[in-house]
């Protein structure tokens, strides 16, 4: 059976969408800012046995839709055979129409394997014997090899303020391998004070930056020391995932009490926690601001919801789920701070509600300034929103409310070395959007102007940014 997702002109639904995306938007180098894979399996150039290694291992995405089927639990994150795992996979992918993962996985077998049949449970073989050749038999399916034939620029991981970088000084001093891999600071384990492990984290920060930490201008101090070994390594962007954006100034002795409280492994209050972590998010931003990094924040989120699962399983095994929070208040009165003190780095907002969309792309026009076009951006559509409704809602709320050429456009958020594709499903998505305005008579057929503004929030917009 021909798929249509494995058409050139999937998604492109005007002739102006098609000339766009061919004409301009196919080729643009992937600047994949923000991402989870491993720079370790990078320089070893990590090879696969078989596609459910690419595709099942950790991939919270795929496990959720197997658990939404009823699949037991064995043949997702447990000992099941690969070849089993797949088959229940295989047999999960057709029930979930509508779902991206459908546009996802089938993108990935025609770009990566030539595949353009339909994956389900009666050609699950086929397709496991296809993967498998090539993946034993072709030298570039491999990590290096799928991220350049994905025509990937710059690729930023999310990193540790413990790390020591090992694998991207090793990366950065390869010769042979053209792209740049470089390190994101994430240093949510010592801002957020009331997750499970903190005290333990802090103990660690202390080891690794020979200080004592008993205060929290002693957090500060050893979060500045790794800000200045990360930048050395050539970081350009630091990203902070919190359950909702807080804003409560206390005084330096107040943000200490509560840490050593929760180092006694004590509860905190809501108040208590919010000035410890003000006080870190400010004091991090300053830094950052100093250096031209970025600052990703990502809000609005429910980790672990189900206890049950967590105590078997860990953390991100594909549990979380979208919150309902009151961000904007504090979001203003974050960024009114920094501004107001000459402060604030640049900054993404990255919202898991996209009923938060409104108020992220009115803020943003109240905070730009002429250090940059787009200083302060709207995010991505992000996790449960990066479908073709949830791009398309993101980027028009975006168009409607700020300025869409300056959009520093998308990233995969991804562990997967075949993710690159989300890339070409947003872009083909941009195109179809756009392509529409044009065709409707909403924007000038003016080609130059349209297709700079495509490359531009394809990668162009990204590259400047980041400062590649």
């Amino acid at each position: 059976m021909e798929n249509p997702i494995a058409k050139q002109d999937f998604l492109l639904d005007s002739e102006t969408a098609r000339t766009l995306y061919h004409g301009w938007a196919e080729k643009m180098p992937i600047i994949d800012y923000h991402c989870h894979i491993d720079p370790e399996e990078i320089f070893r150039d990590r090879r696969f046995d078989n596609i459910a290694q690419l595709w099942l291992g950790g991939d919270h995405y795929k496990w959720r839709l197997m658990r939404s089927h009823g699949i037991p639990e064995p043949y997702i994150t447990g000992d099941a055979p690969d070849r089993e795992k797949f088959q229940k996979f295989a047999e999960t992918l057709p029930r979930a129409i509508g779902n991206p993962m459908v546009h996802w996985c089938h993108l990935e077998l025609k770009n990566y394997f030539g595949y353009t049949g339909v994956l389900n449970g009666s050609t699950a073989e086929e397709v496991w014997q296809l993967c498998s050749r090539k993946l034993q038999s072709d030298p570039a399916m491999s990590a290096r090899g799928l991220i350049l034939a994905s025509n990937v620029a710059m690729i930023g991981t999310t990193d540790d303020p413990c790390s020591d970088l090992a694998w991207h000084k090793k990366l950065a001093a390869d010769r042979r391998f053209p792209v740049q891999v470089l390190p994101s600071f994430r240093p949510d384990p010592a801002v957020n004070l009331h997750k499970p492990g903190f005290a333990a984290y802090i103990r660690k920060l202390g080891r690794v930056t020979g200080r004592r930490i008993e205060r929290a201008e002693d957090v500060c101090a050893a979060l500045s020391d790794r800000i200045v070994f990360f930048n050395a390594q050539g970081c350009r962007s630091a990203d902070h995932g919190l359950d909702y954006v807080m804003f409560r100034p206390v005084s330096g002795e107040t943000a200490t009490a509560a840490l050593q409280k929760a180092l006694a492994g004590q509860l905190l209050t809501r108040e208590e926690a919010e000035g410890y972590q003000t006080t870190l998010l400010l004091h991090c931003a300053r830094e950052y601001a100093r250096r031209g990094w970025v600052m990703q924040i990502h809000f609005s989120c429910i980790r672990n919801p189900n206890s049950r699962m967590l105590a078997l399983l860990g953390p991100d095994s594909g549990f979380d789920s979208m919150a309902v929070t009151d961000s904007c208040a504090a979001a203003y009165r974050l960024l009114d701070a920094l501004d107001a003190e000459g402060s604030l780095p640049k900054t993404v907002l990255y919202s898991l509600n996209p009923a938060d969309n409104a108020w992220i792309d009115t803020l943003l026009g109240a905070f730009q300034s002429d250090e940059i076009p787009g200083k302060i951006q709207h995010g991505s559509a992000w996790w449960f929103n990066d479908h073709k409704a949830g791009m398309t809602e993101q980027l028009t709320s975006l168009a409607n409310l700020g300025v869409l050429g300056n959009f520093i456009g998308m990233l995969t958020d991804s562990r997967s070395f075949l993710s690159y594709a989300r890339h070409e499903y947003f872009r083909r998505i941009l195109c179809s959007l756009i392509g529409r305005w044009v065709e409707n008579g909403e924007y000038p057929a003016d080609w130059e102007t349209l297709g700079a503004l495509v490359q531009d929030i394809c990668g162009n917009n990204a590259k400047r940014y980041f400062n590649l």
